[in-house]
Order: C-alpha cells, then sequence, then structure tokens
C-alpha cells in the first residue's frame, strides 16, 4: 500500500468515524436516552482521559512542558473553554433540534468564517477563491434553512441558532489552538484541553440525574467517546503524515456524508431535494478551500 493510499484511507476513515458518532448521538436524543449536557461531559472526560493517556506515552514531556507554564495553560484553558467546549455543546444541541445531517453540514460553514476573520480581523484580504467560497456557502445555507422558498423555515429558529453557532464554535476551535499546535503535538493539546474541559464540566455531570441505559444505548455512548472521538482524531491526525493538509480537507467531506446516510437509511430522517442541494454546496466550499486552483491553472498554462 502506498503513502498516499494510507493517508487517504487513515482520513476518510477518521471523518467518517466522526459522523458516525452525529447519527449516534442523534438516536441518543430521539429515544431521550440521555441529555446532551450529559453526553458532552461524558465524551469529553472519556474521550480526553484516553487521549491524555495516549499522549503520556508517546509525548510525557510535551505534557509537563504545557501544565508547568501558565502560559500554556492559559491557551489551554481558553481553547478547553472557547473551544472544545463550546463546539461540543453547540454541535449536539443542533443535533438534537434538528438532526446529525444538517448540524454537520451547518459546521461546515467554519471556513468561511475563517476567511471573514481573516478579512476584518487580521485585515489580510481575501483571494477571490474566497469570495467564491461565501457565495457558494450563502446559497447552500439559504437552501438548507428554507428548502428554496423565502416564506418558510425547514428549521426552527432554535436549531438554526445552535447550528449556526456551532459552526462559529468550530471556527474558534479551529483558530485559539494555533499558537500551542506550532510546538506541540496536536494529539497531546487537544486531548489535554478536552479532559479539562470535562472536569470543568464534572460538577454539572455529578449534580445530574444519572440515566438508565440500555445494553444498546451503552454500546452508542461507548462508540461516540472511543471511536467517533478517540480514533477518529487519531486517524485523522495520523493521515496528515502521509498526505496534504488540503487533502485531509476534501476528504473530510466524508462526515456529513455517513451521517447524512446513516441517519436517513437508519433513523427514517427526510431531507428534501433542496436541503441535500444546499448540503452538498456548503460542502464544496471545503473543497474549494482545500483545492490549490492556482497552483493548477499555472501547470495548465506552462502544459498549454
Amino acid at each position: 500500500m502506498s503513502m498516499k493510499t494510507k493517508g487517504i484511507l487513515l482520513a476518510a476513515g477518521g471523518a467518517s468515524l466522526w459522523g458516525g458518532s452525529g447519527a449516534a448521538a442523534q438516536q441518543l436524543f430521539m429515544t431521550h436516552a440521555v441529555t446532551t449536557e450529559w453526553l458532552v461531559a461524558v465524551r469529553l472526560l472519556g474521550a480526553g482521559l484516553l487521549l491524555l493517556i495516549w499522549g503520556l506515552i508517546k509525548s510525557s514531556k510535551q505534557i509537563n512542558e504545557i501544565i508547568h507554564d501558565r502560559k500554556n495553560m492559559a491557551m489551554v484553558l481558553a481553547f478547553a473553554i472557547f473551544g472544545v467546549m463550546n463546539s461540543q455543546l453547540s454541535y449536539f444541541f443542533a443535533i438534537k433540534y434538528s438532526n446529525a445531517p444538517t448540524a454537520t453540514v451547518l459546521q461546515y460553514l467554519q471556513p468561511v468564517l475563517i476567511v471573514l476573520w481573516m478579512a476584518f480581523g487580521q485585515k489580510i484580504r481575501p483571494r477571490r477563491v474566497d469570495g467564491i467560497s461565501i457565495a457558494v456557502a450563502l446559497m447552500g445555507t439559504f437552501l438548507l434553512v428554507t428548502g428554496g422558498r423565502l416564506d418558510t423555515l425547514t428549521l426552527t429558529p432554535i436549531a438554526l441558532a445552535w447550528g449556526l453557532w456551532s459552526a462559529v464554535a468550530a471556527t474558534l476551535y479551529t483558530l485559539l489552538p494555533s499558537g500551542l499546535l506550532k510546538k506541540y503535538d496536536a494529539m497531546v493539546v487537544c486531548g489535554l484541553a478536552m479532559f479539562v474541559s470535562g472536569i470543568i464540566m464534572l460538577p454539572w455531570f455529578l449534580t445530574m440525574e444519572q440515566p438508565h441505559l440500555s445494553l444498546f444505548n451503552i454500546v452508542l455512548v461507548i462508540y461516540i467517546v472511543v471511536f467517533g472521538t478517540m480514533f477518529a482524531y487519531t486517524l485523522f491526525l495520523q493521515s496528515i503524515r502521509y498526505i496534504a493538509p488540503s487533502v485531509t480537507g476534501i476528504l473530510s467531506a466524508f462526515e456529513p456524508l455517513i451521517a447524512t446516510i446513516l441517519a436517513v437509511t437508519l433513523l427514517g430522517t427526510k431531507l428534501s431535494t433542496a436541503a441535500i442541494i444546499g448540503s452538498l454546496l456548503i460542502i464544496l466550499t471545503t473543497v474549494i478551500q482545500a483545492v490549490p486552483f492556482n497552483v493548477i491553472w499555472r501547470r495548465f498554462k506552462r502544459a498549454k
């Protein structure tokens, strides 16, 4: 197996496991098996602990450096609260009030929000491809939210609010740890932030009424924590060793694809034609951002 093929399989596998966790969460919420806060707390504590143990085995020196430096820990705390916990809560609330495909797709507005942040926050002029991404994303969001009709909303206001906020939270999740990721392994940073955010949620978790779960629901929770989080992160981050980040960005589209397939086939979720087209347009923005069209165009011109 070539390095490229291995990288593609790792990235697609990680994204697919993420998509499966969204569908699993939707099933738990549909049957009122757990609350959103309970599931997020368990996911962050469980996956954070597992990733932290993995980090201690592989990079204990890095963890020691981070926890013994006040500036680093301040960055971890900010990432844990405003990035990790914020994105997890908003994403699962979006699933609760809509469905896994819609919530996952709305998170894919993140590249557009990053472009806007770079333009207005960092005063970096957007490229032509960025303008195209924004236009495509807005059209996709319009179709997803309205079904192509100006007089109706296919999502409730609270579902739309949580979905859009999950995109904002995903943007913060991407931007906040940039300083740490320049110095430390992504697995260490993510594991530490997840565990810290889980500890922050621990008081709420301990005071919640603990659910009585069936064996099937226990399996779903274990899947979300172990496969949909720990293994998903591990596979996806490992893929960057073998393929370019731009390719992993494109392959991340497997997440909403798998979430949609599972939700429609197993959970009976119905999506209109307009919603499907809108979802594809939003996912397309990730492809537009990831593909180096300028490089391809220059090579094409040289070939002529």
